[in-house]
């Protein structure tokens, strides 16, 4: 089957419109394919692929060389910082909005959340989803994860209850001492006012949200949505019937995991046992 490219919409984002200009100056130039121009612009090819598929963010240094190699003139210099602002694909987009206006914010995740991550948890973790990706890409998502915890600790911040799957903590990400500092950010958090933080232990079994993930947000005018994610895609729940079954699961999980104390407990034995598995800092030997 041929390789069919995914369409494009100019006046959808500024992302779709950088993604549909590099397509569009491929074919005019003689119908250039992606590998001739990655030779060209000496730039990875299956990075440059998701770029133009609106996939992933440009990096600084690529509108340049896009201008040069086209003749475009700064064309895509001056689309750049337009794509800059939209850190998230199309399908998260919606939900980062309504997630910055939210005043309460309740999830379930098999993982820590991105929210409560530390630089170093949230590369490997961004890694592990995306082997291909290039250290710049993860770099960016990086960043921009840490973007979005600003306003967890910022000024009047929302309310925020995090139910964490036990697997979070057990599911080494990274060396002993990405998890053990990992831990201790957890316990940290556990500890703001806030912040509501329970551990849902695999004595629970299974449950409604086993394998995904699930958000619910309270918006200023006490309207609620939902979110559930998998390892590959998210939906954006409105319709009210269905925002309401979410609730109940959600109340369902709350009900089942461990209390905040409990999980401040479970926290803590978890965190000693990736500093016993951590290496010690050398000590200086004492000069006679």
């Amino acid at each position: 089957m041929a390789f069919e490219p995914r369409e494009l919409h100019p006046g959808r984002s500024a992302r779709d419109l950088y993604g549909w200009e590099i397509r569009r100056h491929r074919k005019m130039a003689g119908d250039m394919s992606m590998t001739r121009l990655a030779e060209v612009l000496k730039f990875s090819k299956a990075h440059l692929s998701r770029i133009e598929c609106a996939e992933s963010l440009p990096p600084e240094g690529l509108s340049e060389k896009l201008d040069a190699a086209f003749g475009t003139d700064g064309v895509f210099l001056r689309l750049y910082p337009l794509a800059k602002k939209e850190q998230f694909p199309n399908r998260y987009r919606r939900y980062m909005e309504l997630s910055n206006e939210a005043v309460a914010f309740e999830s379930y995740t098999d993982t820590v959340h991105g929210l409560l991550q530390t630089p170093a948890f949230a590369a490997a973790a961004l890694r592990a989803g995306d082997p291909f990706a290039s250290a710049e890409e993860i770099a960016q998502k990086v960043a921009a994860r840490l973007q979005l915890q600003e306003r967890l600790r910022g000024a009047a911040p929302p309310q925020y209850w995090f139910i964490l799957d036990e697997s979070g903590l057990r599911r080494a990400a990274g060396e002993p001492h990405v998890m053990r500092d990992q831990l201790q950010s957890l316990l940290d958090a556990s500890m703001m006012r806030n912040v509501t933080l329970q551990i849902l232990p695999f004595s629970a079994g299974f449950h409604s949200e086993t394998g995904g993930s699930l958000t619910l947000l309270t918006l200023p005018n006490g309207k609620v949505v939902a979110y559930e994610e998998g390892s590959r895609s998210g939906s954006l729940i409105e319709e009210s019937d269905a925002v309401a079954k979410r609730d109940a699961y959600y109340d369902l999980l709350r009900a089942q995991a461990l209390s905040p104390r409990d999980t401040q407990a479970m926290l803590s034995v978890a965190l000693k046992g990736f500093e016993d598995a951590a290496p010690k800092a050398a000590r200086p030997v004492a000069e006679e």
